[in-house]
């Protein structure tokens, strides 16, 4: 029996024109019938994302920065989140040249730390997209200079941008997550964590929480950042619009995001 659902957002629950109203009423059928739902998500613990973790379990715990932050929600949704159970930060020398790197390749970038701090270099179109599309405001910032240790750093490349070099050139230490979002296409969302860290270990340390095992758990998801959780857990499910390996990788196989695959997946574990 499935305990514990793992939900990605973007392709997953957020569709192109947002969460279909569908996935709501389906998620409290589960949650009802005992089974924690926990997000788990390349995005960090505020904006957009917070709100969906709250309305998806509000007692749960979730996976932000790509398996860098587990947060556990309080009771009272008025209330700011307990501390992060769990906090990867970044090897400090790793993340100065990831950051000079990605200015030698004049690539948008991003900062995130645990505190929930949110940071850009630059005043490139996506960076001010992607806020919009995060449902935050960035603060302007040296990535380099930041009072606080990043838990992720990430790049926002089109289809032009020198990605491989990036990639390529990635210091010993780090660790590259691509993902892409329905709401910015064409977009690649590559995010640096450290090595060994990632979406599986965050699921897993969530599930052994609970008491529960990987293989007592189901994860829905469309890419393939997705991957290594949909094989690691008992019972893995791809979105209809998932990229065709994720789809191999998968057990089940739904309908697409905005034709309510999130919510035939989740209906599909009622007992």
């Amino acid at each position: 029996m499935v305990g514990l659902v793992f939900i990605d957002v973007d392709g997953t629950l957020v569709g192109r024109d947002g969460v279909p109203d569908c996935v709501w009423p389906a998620a409290e059928a589960l949650r009802n019938q005992g089974v924690r739902l926990s997000l788990i998500t390349g995005r960090p613990s505020r904006g957009h994302a917070l709100a969906y973790a709250r309305r998806l379990d509000p007692t749960g715990l979730h996976v932000f920065e790509s398996g860098a932050v587990v947060l556990a929600l309080s009771r009272d949704p008025h209330s700011p989140p307990t501390q992060p159970l769990l906090v990867e930060a970044l090897p400090q020398e790793a993340a100065r040249e990831a950051v000079r790197l990605a200015r030698r390749l004049q690539l948008p970038l991003e900062g995130y730390t645990a505190d929930g701090g949110f940071f850009l270099e630059g005043e490139d179109p996506l960076l001010q997209a992607h806020q919009e599309l995060l449902g935050l405001k960035a603060e302007p910032a040296d990535l380099m200079a930041l009072p606080s240790p990043l838990v992720r750093l990430q790049v926002l490349a089109e289809a032009h941008a020198p990605l491989g070099a990036l990639l390529d050139a990635l210091p010993p230490g780090l660790q590259a997550h691509v993902a892409e979002s329905p709401r910015m296409p064409g977009v690649r969302f590559v995010s640096l964590t450290k090595r060994g860290v990632s979406k599986l270990t965050a699921a897993r340390f969530v599930a052994e929480s609970y008491g529960l095992t990987l293989a007592q758990s189901a994860m829905v998801g469309d890419g393939e950042n997705d991957l290594e959780v949909i094989r690691g857990v008992g019972l893995g499910i791809a979105m209809g619009n998932a990229a065709p390996k994720v789809k191999a990788a998968a057990k089940r196989v739904v309908a697409p995001v905005e034709e309510c695959g999130l919510a035939e997946a989740l209906l599909a574990l009622l007992d």
